[in-house]
């Protein structure tokens, strides 16, 4: 079974909660519910005219994020979580054929780990259809199996329904409406002819009548008032679109519910991060280069333990310019001496890649050269090398090749640190102007602009320094190039840096280049813009923003290979140290289900019975369960009469499975429950059975408060209790360094910190109390560097609560090397139980550092009267 990354969880797990809450409160409330706190990529949620009442929600992951996958998991949590359905009906829609094609091969290939997630949610009763098949749809499939139909939004995407075969009234569906009624609502009816008015028997119906959950995969690429014309005909009840690039507009943008960075993926080794960037005066050298750079790393790739073969992609032009498929062949085999049998072209005349697997190890093909054919329906984690003849300004052509340079072998790390990287080899006569092209690729591929511009380096990058302190080192000064069409007036220019550091030169392409060696001011800026054609000066301010981001600016300590490391409160535990968390505090607890009441507790679950409703009441909120119009109506009626408690049981168990309670455990417990409800409550077999979803909610929701009742008992035990050895030690000590920082968010405020460990700032707001803290530290003189600490990460720093772990705002290293720990608390959260636990626990940490540690809750002015900069300069002993 696929194991799921940390951030591929908390998609789900934030699916889930959303999911949950707009069951009882609404699609459009749960989504201002559950956003997270500080979320500024939330906007008001926007509904499809027609279909206000349907979930109806976007997650936003980069390419290689593993969309598909997370599509296959989120079927079973739609089920249970809104549906409340044992077989859900699904329409999975894709922007092109050849993606429905290797879609439907991959989840109709048992094993396949797309497959293999749903067969495991659903005990195999899953059957996949293309939408050509959906005449083999039996009634029996729609009852007992999930139902997936893969198709393309094309297909459904019709002005007028007449001539589409799903459209279409077909006797072959007539088995699916045998028990709806006449007068159902909703569906489309025969309109001429001696059936005139009666139902149609069309496959837009049966999706029409069983709701389906719609998967839009890359639904940015459709969102039209055509396609929510077709999803109205189709009535889902839920609709989750996957992209990397969603629709941001005001009036009809998507409703982003998760959004996960490019850094997280890079943390969850999923792709090859940063991209290595050299620019090349004409595509020979280019190509040779790229021979040098595969080269390299083949010979590094020999020492790991898996095998990895290194493969450079090569974009060629058109056929009608000089770069083209057959030259650049050519210059491999006759100038570079490549084996021909090391090269494969892959366009759309020659497919010399067709059955041939590029990862197995017998296979010598190092360089594929291709023009498009590679941007739909094909993956190879060897893929290391990007090189581009062609124009790498235009098209998706280079998103989508460089997506596939971008996935890790494996989805983990190399030991040599070269196989972590990317490379791309382009013919641009600088830096700054090919990195601004790639930068854009990089955002429509879903990466943030403060990552784009993160994640490309040059390929040289030697340090140059304006004294002996390594705080002052920067990247060599480099000349700031620019191509243009024409020679632009430079006159005010010359003047201002001189005229022998401007230099304006012709190239084969009939363009001019203008090369500046001099520090490009802002005075500068302004000179180069204003001598630009205006359709070009918003482009031209990007490229000096990357030049200046590369070569104008102080490297950050992370960039320099300095480190934070941070001790960790630890338990000694029969001589060794533990690492304090919350297995250890339920071990301590001794954690045994059975020691806690199955039964429902009148004053907390109320729950009442009535003729169409199953009511409960969870943590002061009132939920009321009913049924779904139509579908939900249908299940009700295909619920077996002959339900025994044991099944029930049974079926309650597999729901609520976990992994710290032994299943023998876990099946007494639910007795012990559903037989409360049954002689306690006096509730029929029936009405349990029928509301088996929401017996599974509260199920969860005791087990998870009798554990953190148990945790909270051992949390008390092991760390304040009179007998416990806690300390405060390096031995599971966190380290902050250059290649872990997975924000999910950039601060883009103007004020300019000077300190931050690292060049970009994760997650910190432009304004408010928490940014003046951070200004405050900022400006702290005993502060070497500190780090705006990241939410739920394992690169952050974080203390055991009873509840969960606590991630205090910031961390900084002084200049004696102590660590201080800042934890900012608005007025309002001061002394709430919540802060007084976390101070609890980071005084803790202090008083066992033995003077390595200090820990602050800082407010905007204590009872002291001091503000927060005054208690941190108190705090460090200033």
């Amino acid at each position: 079974m696929l194991k799921l990354k940390t951030y591929q969880k908390r998609t789900l797990d934030d699916l889930q909660t959303y999911l949950e809450a707009a069951r009882t409160m609404g699609p459009a409330r749960a989504f201002a519910s559950t956003a997270e706190d500080g979320d500024t990529r939330r906007r008001p949620y926007k509904a499809i005219a027609g279909l206000e009442d349907i979930p109806y929600v976007c997650l936003r992951l980069p390419t290689g994020g593993g969309k598909t996958v997370l599509a296959s998991y989120a079927i079973n949590i739609v089920a249970k979580s809104y549906l409340e359905q044992d077989f859900p009906a699904v329409l999975w829609l894709v922007p092109t054929n050849a993606i429905r094609h290797q879609t439907l091969e991959a989840l109709k290939k048992p094993g396949h780990a797309y497959r293999e997630a749903i067969d495991n949610a659903f005990e195999g009763r899953v059957a996949v259809f293309d939408i050509g098949e959906v005449e083999q749809i039996r009634p029996q499939d729609m009852q007992e199996k999930v139902c997936v139909i893969v198709g393309t939004l094309a297909t459904l995407r019709v002005d007028k329904t007449e001539g589409r075969k799903i459209y279409a009234h077909n006797e072959n569906f007539e088995p699916h409406f045998a028990r709806v009624a006449p007068t159902a609502p909703g569906l489309e009816r025969i309109e001429a002819g001696p059936d005139r008015g009666k139902i149609k028997f069309s496959f837009a119906n049966l999706l029409h009548l069983h709701q389906p959950l719609v998967i839009m995969d890359e639904a940015h690429n459709a969102r039209t008032s055509l396609t929510f014309e077709v999803l109205q005909r189709v009535s889902p009840a839920c609709l989750i679109e996957f992209t990397a690039t969603p629709d941001r507009s005001a009036s009809s943008g998507s409703n982003v519910l998760v959004h996960v960075s490019a850094s997280e993926l890079k943390e969850e080794e999923m792709i090859k991060l940063p991209i290595v960037l050299t620019e090349h005066v004409n595509w020979q050298q280019a190509i040779s280069d790229t021979i040098l750079t595969r080269n390299k790393l083949a010979g590094v790739a020999g020492e790991e333990t898996d095998f990895v073969r290194p493969i450079a992609l090569i974009q060629a032009e058109n056929k009608n310019r000089e770069a083209n498929v057959d030259a650049i062949r050519n210059y491999l085999v006759d100038v570079e001496k490549i084996a021909p049998e090391k090269i494969a072209v892959a366009t759309g005349e020659q497919r010399e890649l067709e059955g041939i697997n590029l990862l197995d190890p017998h296979c010598r093909i190092e360089y594929i050269i291709t023009v498009e054919a590679l941007k739909e329906g094909w993956d190879c984690p060897f893929a290391y090398v990007f090189c581009s003849v062609a124009n790498i300004h235009s098209g998706k052509d280079v998103e989508q090749i460089l997506g596939r340079v971008l996935r890790m072998p494996y989805a983990k790390r190399r030991r040599h640190d070269d196989l972590n990287k990317a490379y791309a080899h382009v013919s641009s006569p600088g830096f700054a102007q090919a990195a601004n092209a790639l930068h854009d690729h990089l955002v429509a591929m879903g990466f943030d602009e403060v990552e784009a511009n993160a994640f490309i380096q040059p390929s040289e990058v030697p340090l140059f320094s304006e004294s002996d302190l390594p705080l002052f080192a920067v990247r060599a000064p480099a000349p700031f190039t620019l191509t243009m069409e024409e020679a632009p007036d430079l006159t005010s220019l010359c003047e201002l840096v001189g005229k022998d550091a401007v230099t304006v030169s012709g190239e084969e392409s009939g363009q001019v280049c203008v090369t500046i060696r001099a520090e490009i001011t802002e005075a500068v800026e302004r000179e180069l813009v204003q001598a630009v054609p205006e359709n070009r000066r918003q482009e031209v301010r990007k490229i000096i923003q990357i030049h200046r981001y590369h070569y104008q600016r102080p490297l950050s300590p992370a960039e320099r290979g300095e480190k934070i490391v941070v001790p960790q409160v630890c338990i000694s535990m029969q001589g060794e140290l533990e690492l304090a968390d919350r297995e250890l505090f339920l071990d301590q607890a001794g954690w045994n289900l059975l020691d806690y009441s199955s039964d429902l507790i009148p004053d907390q679950y109320p729950l009442a019975e009535e003729t169409q409703t199953f009511e409960f009441d969870l943590q002061d909120k009132r939920l009321v369960w009913h049924a779904l119009a139509a579908t939900q109506q249908l299940d009700l009626n295909l619920v077996e009469s002959h339900w025994s408690e044991l099944q029930l049981v049974r079926w309650l168990d597999k729901e609520v499975r976990q992994p710290d309670v032994r299943q023998e455990v876990m099946l007494e417990f639910i007795r012990r429950f559903v037989a409360s409800l049954l002689t306690g409550h006096r509730l029929e077999l029936a009405a349990l059975v029928r509301n088996r979803f929401t017996l599974d909610k509260i199920l969860l929701e005791k087990i998870r408060n009798y554990r953190e009742q148990a945790c909270a008992r051992g949390y008390q035990e092991t760390l304040f209790g009179p007998a416990v050895a806690v300390e405060t030690s390096y031995q599971f000590a966190l380290v902050f360094d250059k290649d872990h920082y997975p924000a999910r968010d950039w601060y883009r405020g103007s004020y300019r910190f000077q300190k931050h460990f690292y060049q970009d700032i994760g997650e910190l707001q432009a304004a408010g109390e928490e940014f003046e803290c951070a200004r405050d530290l900022d400006r702290l003189p005993q502060v070497k560097y500190w780090v705006r600490n990241l939410v739920k990460t394992e690169s952050s720093f974080w203390l055991p609560t009873s509840t969960d772990r606590f991630y205090p705002d910031f961390v900084a290293e002084l200049q004696d090397g102590r660590i201080l720990v800042v934890e900012y608390k608005g007025a309002p959260y001061v002394t709430n139980d919540d802060s007084q636990e976390k101070r609890n626990i980071g005084e803790l940490w202090e008083e066992r550092s033995q003077g390595k540690g200090l820990f602050l809750m800082a407010e905007k002015r204590d009872n002291q009267g001091r503000d927060a900069y005054r208690q941190m300069a108190d705090k460090v002993g200033a």
